[in-house]
């Protein structure tokens, strides 16, 4: 296996990528950073990559002005074919999707005046009748804390998108709403449909003319064109084929790709971008998405059930084992099942985009202990807050 491990070799690779490709690629020094302590990543991803725990990943870090770094280990692809990966590799973000598609939709939608955080659910998708449906709100949906089960039954999307929709409308919650916190990928496909029937677009094509495209995530889609299939990392085998550039998720999958939970495809230059723009309370090089009111109120601790969640974003919860341990109260950040990972921290002026194919190639690893262990790299290396 032939890697790209020298950090030498990484700030070569960035500085011949134009700024709008991602943001500049800056001397550590220079955002008030130790370069010589963010060399301890490149051994923790060793490490962890000799036990198996991934076939390869790219690591960015970053505070808004621009990349601490920006590095490529491994390999995208190992089976039936062996492909280096490279720090321009496209990435199936899983749940990463739901924050920074859907969340981000939502909000959108939000400080148009377009819906409230209030409102249940019910009041945008009168299909949703079941006894607590008035309980269900978009902010309850956001935090996870509707009482609806994790994933309903796969079988469920077996006979059509048209009859998929019918039966998670009729999805009853298994706790009352407000009682207690339940990781669900059920309340965001019920966002994604939401952004879809307000906005009237479908939620692939309003995510990316509202909130990828103005800020210079060329890269970032759903369904990937061949291009961008073409340097995708593989996940695992599915039907006698190894999945390239298609989505992972099932139910995702057979809801043609596009979901409110899943589906999302990026490149870490990219994902530097998106968290330079929330670093930057909704600006990205002079191109507003989203209100500094907006950003405050996606970001704003939520105490659910005894987890701390925001608007989309995980903060403190069973989720969080992927966080930095010496970022601030402000950091918000989610985790995606294919491996990846981003956190975002106000506090620090930081942010760090862990993605990596931990499923490639047999459906195992482990990568969330690594993604924090970074992260709490990451945050100690600031010299200058």
């Amino acid at each position: 296996m032939k890697r790209l491990s020298s950090f030498a070799v990484a700030s070569t690779l960035v500085a011949s990528m134009s700024v709008a490709a991602g943001l500049p690629r800056l001397d550590p020094a220079g955002l008030g950073m130790r370069g010589d302590h963010l060399r301890h990543i490149e051994r923790e991803v060793e490490a962890a990559h000799g036990e198996g725990q991934f076939a390869g990943c790219v690591v960015a870090i970053g505070r808004r002005e621009g990349l601490a770094m920006l590095w490529a280990y491994g390999d995208r692809q190992v089976e039936p074919a062996q492909r280096e990966m490279t720090i321009d590799t496209v990435f199936d973000l899983a749940s990463l999707t739901k924050p920074i598609a859907t969340a981000t939709s939502v909000m959108v939608l939000l400080e148009e005046g377009l819906l409230r955080l209030r409102d249940p659910i019910s009041k945008h998708l009168p299909e949703i009748t079941n006894e607590h449906a008035d309980q269900i709100t978009i902010e309850r949906l956001l935090t996870h804390h509707t009482g609806y089960v994790p994933d309903n039954a796969l079988e469920d999307y077996r006979h059509g998108v048209e009859e998929a929709w019918r039966r998670l409308f009729a999805l009853e919650p298994q706790d009352p709403p407000g009682t207690r916190f339940r990781y669900s990928d059920v309340n965001f496909e019920l966002l994604g449909k939401l952004v879809e029937r307000i906005s009237d677009q479908p939620l692939n094509e309003f995510a990316g003319e509202r909130v990828f495209a103005p800020i210079g995530m060329h890269e970032t889609t759903y369904l990937p064109p061949a291009d961008l299939q073409a340097r995708s990392a593989a996940s695992e085998p599915r039907e006698g084929r190894m999945l390239v550039g298609e989505v992972h998720d099932p139910r995702a999958a057979l809801l043609g790709g596009v979901a409110g939970h899943a589906g999302l495809f990026s490149t870490a230059a990219d994902l530097s971008r998106y968290a330079a723009m929330m670093l930057g309370e909704g600006q990205l090089d002079g191109v507003r998405v989203l209100s500094p009111a907006t950003v405050r109120e996606m970001t704003r601790p939520r105490e659910v059930s005894g987890h701390r969640r925001g608007g989309g974003w995980d903060m403190r919860s069973g989720y969080s084992s992927n966080r930095g341990e010496l970022m601030t109260d402000r950091a918000f950040g989610h985790g995606g099942f294919t491996g990846t990972a981003i956190w975002i921290d106000p506090g620090l002026d930081l942010f760090v985009i862990f993605l990596s194919n931990r499923l490639h190639p047999d459906g195992h690893g482990s990568v969330n202990d690594l993604a924090g262990r970074i992260a709490t790299i990451a945050a100690a290396s600031i010299e200058q807050p």
